[in-house]
Parts: C-alpha cells; sequence; structure tokens
C-alpha cells in the first residue's frame, strides 16, 4: 500500500449506540484504513462512549463531540479538516463495510471519486456475504448522476445520491468541495453534483463493499419540508451559476423540479396537518401555480397506496439483500 492509498473513514453519528460499535469494527478491520474519526453530533445517549469501545488498540481511531447538533455536513466537513489521510470515505453510522472492500476499490486506477454497489437490507449482518458480483468500472458523468437520482412512476426510486465514494482529498481541497452545512437533505447529492461539474472523474464500480441498514427512523427518512426547501434552494443555486455542461443541463432542472413538486407538496400537507382542509385550500388558491403538484401527488400517494393493498412488494432476494445498482 502506497501513502496515496491510505484511508479515513468518517462518521457523523447521533444518538447512534446500537450501531456505532459494529460501524467502527467494520472500518478498522480493513487494512487500508489508517483513521477512523467519529464525530458524536450532540448525542444523548451513549454514541461517544460506544464509539470508543470499539477501538482496537491501534491507535487509528478518534472520537469527538460536538456538544450540541450542528447536522451530518458540519460533522463531516470538521472530520475532514482533523484527519490527513489523502482518500476520505464516508460510513453512515447505521452501516458498515464488508470485507475486502476498500482493496477492490483501490484496485482501478485514474479516478478522483470511486464509488461501490451497496446492499440494502433490514437486518444487518456484516458475515452475511453479499452476491460476487464483477467490480467492471465504468464512469459516470454528471448527466447520467442525475438522471440516477430522479425517480419515475414504475421504476424503482432514484438512489444514486445514495452512493457512498471513496474521494481524493486533492480534489476536494483544490475545488474547496465541502458539504453545505445548511442542508440536512440531498447532502450528498448536492457534493457530488458540484464535484462532477468541476471534473470529478468519479468511477463506479458493481462489486459491493457497502452494507446499508434500512431504518424507517432513519435521518433520511426524517426530512422536513424546510430540508427538502433547501434542497431546491441549493439545486436552483447551481442551476444559476451557469456553468452546468448543457448535456447536463435538463437532466438538472427535471431533477430541480421534481424537488420543488416533493416540497409544494408536504407544505400543503403541512397546511392541512396543522390548521385543516380550508388552511390548505387557502394555501393552495394563494400558490395558484403549486396545485398541479398538490393534486398530482395527492393522486399518486392514494394509487400507491391501493397498489400496496392489491399488490404487495416482494421480499427482497439473496438473503434479504437489495442491491443500488443494477447488475446482469
Amino acid at each position: 500500500m502506497t501513502g496515496d492509498e491510505k484511508v479515513c473513514v468518517i462518521i457523523a453519528a447521533k444518538n447512534a449506540q446500537d450501531t456505532i460499535g459494529r460501524a467502527v469494527r467494520s472500518a478498522l478491520a480493513e487494512p487500508e484504513v489508517v483513521e477512523v474519526v467519529v464525530v458524536d453530533d450532540g448525542s444523548d445517549d451513549k454514541t461517544m462512549a460506544t464509539a470508543a469501545a470499539a477501538d482496537d488498540g491501534t491507535r487509528r481511531l478518534d472520537v469527538i463531540r460536538f456538544k450540541a447538533n450542528r447536522g451530518p455536513s458540519a460533522a463531516r466537513n470538521h472530520a475532514i479538516a482533523v484527519s490527513r489521510a489523502p482518500l476520505i470515505a464516508i460510513l453512515d453510522a447505521d452501516d458498515f463495510f464488508f470485507p475486502g472492500r476498500f482493496r477492490r476499490m483501490l484496485a482501478v486506477k485514474g479516478w478522483d471519486f470511486i464509488a461501490d454497489n451497496i446492499a440494502f437490507m433490514e437486518k444487518p449482518d456484516p458475515l452475511y456475504p453479499p452476491a460476487d458480483f464483477s467490480p467492471r468500472a465504468r464512469p459516470l458523468d454528471l448527466k447520467d448522476f442525475v438522471l440516477g437520482n430522479i425517480s419515475r412512476r414504475g421504476a424503482p426510486r432514484g438512489e444514486l445520491g445514495f452512493l457512498k465514494p471513496v474521494m481524493r482529498r486533492a480534489f476536494l481541497d483544490a475545488h474547496a468541495l465541502r458539504y453545505r452545512e445548511d442542508m440536512r437533505l440531498g447532502e450528498d447529492y448536492e457534493l457530488y453534483a458540484r464535484a462532477l461539474i468541476a471534473g470529478a472523474r468519479y468511477t463506479v464500480i458493481e462489486s459491493c463493499g457497502y452494507g446499508a441498514v434500512v431504518r424507517a427512523n432513519s435521518l433520511s427518512g426524517q426530512h422536513r419540508t424546510k430540508d427538502l426547501e433547501t434542497l431546491f434552494i441549493a439545486e436552483r443555486q447551481l442551476l444559476s451559476a451557469g456553468n452546468i455542461p448543457p448535456q447536463a443541463e435538463s437532466a438538472m432542472r427535471h431533477h430541480c423540479r421534481q424537488i420543488g413538486r416533493r416540497h409544494a407538496l408536504r407544505h400543503f400537507l403541512d397546511r392541512k396537518r396543522d390548521g385543516g382542509a380550508g388552511a390548505a385550500l387557502a394555501y393552495a388558491l394563494k400558490n395558484p401555480s403549486a396545485i398541479p403538484a398538490i393534486c398530482g401527488g395527492v393522486f399518486r400517494d392514494k394509487l400507491d397506496a391501493a397498489h400496496r393493498r392489491v399488490r404487495p412488494e416482494k421480499p427482497a432476494a439473496q438473503g434479504g439483500l437489495r442491491y443500488l445498482l443494477k447488475t446482469d
């Protein structure tokens, strides 16, 4: 392993005492990892102590605590600031690495960002091996990345923003790239989009080294209307900068409109919850441009609920694992 192949794993954690130990141990088990930085983002449980207890004695683990919650972007930025390894890997506190992840990733050359497949599961088991997909490296450009985050009826949810890449610190520093600390939803998508706009060589391999645990109470499943609004504003700012490659601009505008429609619907539902049907109707009448999004969203929600009653989702195959990237 050369100096350029050394990895720092950064973990932002909030009230993660039940999972943080598994995450830390999986990172420390990878020989390419020379630093693991855990930032306890204002937890009120035993997250910090549990993370520290997972130390393997190799002096690679650093656990830092924020007294008040500042959000995952601030936690990750702080971890980047205090770490030194040339490669930065993101690990969520709920998740873990399968053995050999970085060995397969670092065998690929010529990238600024590299991501692998993700196995989604409801019951975590780091010892249950994922399918043995061939790595098969391919480039990911801005257009395909954005299109991979757009949801379409009858198709799997757009999820490429969930990718957990290894990032070169030199590229992040050269382009002053850090997470936007006002974002608590879509902060990964926004950072990767800015990196691609800046010319990042983003490579994706199909082999699976990341295990993601699906929880109904995860942060990504608890976003607020304000979080959608911030994501919508952030993407409009990217578009207004005027440096989007022409082949990707249409896709980004499509994604931005979709976020805008989701925000309008959530705002309408908030008004209905807080003030009743009358307040919701008044909001719609004052914002006529939002009416198509509201009507369409309500109709789709009811249609999806009816579809689930008639045809429940089939359980995931292959030991309960569902994979982010389509593979042959």
